[in-house]
């Protein structure tokens, strides 16, 4: 299928565990991020609202701390390779922060959209919280189909942009009004793979 494009969801879907609660681990703060991830994630809580709430939870963590943080993160390796093979046709769309995940955009080679951050004394103030859907359609060039990766409620907009949506349940099991979008669903990284290979 020329001209396809990958968008990949980052959080429990590459990442095998979710970034901002190994962070919350850092402060003591597990159970209240859990809490607000759980809730994220199903859907009950807004994504730009309850990332607003993460992100001043977590900011008191130096970002070379995070970036030590999160370069440790481990990640589903069929995807990290499928992604590395077709750099050219694959991204990342997730709301994390760009100051935080840079380690994990090196580490792929792939391009990312993400919620942007501007410096300030050398920590990260937070900016614009990426829209999925726009994103999502900025990747829509001279006819481009597109095949999208998530597992959670925020990862909807995204998958009503896509020809095609893919749950992936191999971290978490997937949102449940996301799984009704899906066109297919995939339970590891390399039955994800094979299914992807497929769109080539």
């Amino acid at each position: 299928m020329p001209g396809t494009w990958f968008a990949f969801d980052l959080d429990g879907t590459i990442t095998t565990r979710e970034i901002l609660p190994t962070l919350a681990c850092e402060l003591g703060l597990e159970e209240e991020m859990g809490l607000l991830t759980r809730l994220t994630l199903d859907g009950t809580l807004d994504f730009a609202a309850s990332f607003r709430l993460r992100f001043q939870l977590l900011r008191s963590i130096p970002l070379t701390r995070v970036r030590e943080i999160v370069s440790a993160v481990p990640l589903d390796p069929d995807m990290t390779g499928f992604i590395k093979r077709h750099s050219a046709r694959c991204c990342v769309i997730t709301g994390n922060l760009d100051a935080w995940i840079a380690p994990l955009a090196e580490q792929l080679g792939c391009p990312f959209f993400c919620s942007t951050s501007t410096l300030y004394a050398g920590e990260p103030v937070l900016g614009r919280i990426l829209d999925k859907a726009e994103a999502t359609r900025s990747l829509r060039r001279n006819g481009r189909r597109i095949v999208c990766i998530g597992e959670s409620h925020n990862d909807i907009p995204m998958f009503r942009e896509a020809d095609t949506g893919i749950a992936y349940a191999g971290v978490h099991s997937p949102a449940p009004a996301l799984a009704a979008l899906a066109h297919h669903t995939a339970y590891t990284g390399e039955e994800l793979c094979r299914l992807l290979e497929e769109f080539l």
